[in-house]
């Protein structure tokens, strides 16, 4: 759980400083990605926005959990890591059909969808574990 925890810590307050500073339009234009201010791309941006806010919630209730000793913190934990997976997956998809390979978009969505697999099967041996597997 030490380095899960990092994980979490990492995704779940970058996902968040990501939205505030994407509300209060913080990141300069250049470093938006391409056809940023087309409104069809900035819908499918803010789509991500409840996914990744319960993405959030998700991972910062399992480390509550875990901290408190509710055996519940595995199951909240394996959401997490399951949502995180598919919304760099939506992300990575999305830019390879579009075709456009900037890296500084395609790291983090990589990361998301990437991290969570070197986790999600420890969840699913703790469980056989628990059922007396």
């Amino acid at each position: 759980m030490k380095t899960l925890k990092v994980f979490f810590w990492i995704t779940d307050v970058g996902f968040i400083l990501y939205w505030f500073i994407t509300l209060l339009h913080i990141i300069p234009d250049s470093y938006l990605f391409k056809d940023y201010n087309n409104p069809i791309l900035s819908a499918w941006n803010w789509s991500f926005l409840p996914l990744d806010i319960l993405i959030s919630i998700t991972g910062f209730t399992s480390l509550y959990f875990y901290k408190k000793g509710n055996p519940n913190w595995s199951k909240m934990a394996l959401i997490s890591l399951i949502l995180t997976s598919c919304s760099g997956l939506q992300a990575i998809s999305f830019w390879a059909i579009r075709g456009d390979f900037d890296p500084s978009w395609w790291i983090p969505n990589l990361y998301l969808l990437i991290y969570p697999l070197f986790f999600i099967p420890k969840f699913f041996k703790l469980e056989d574990r628990s059922l007396g597997s």
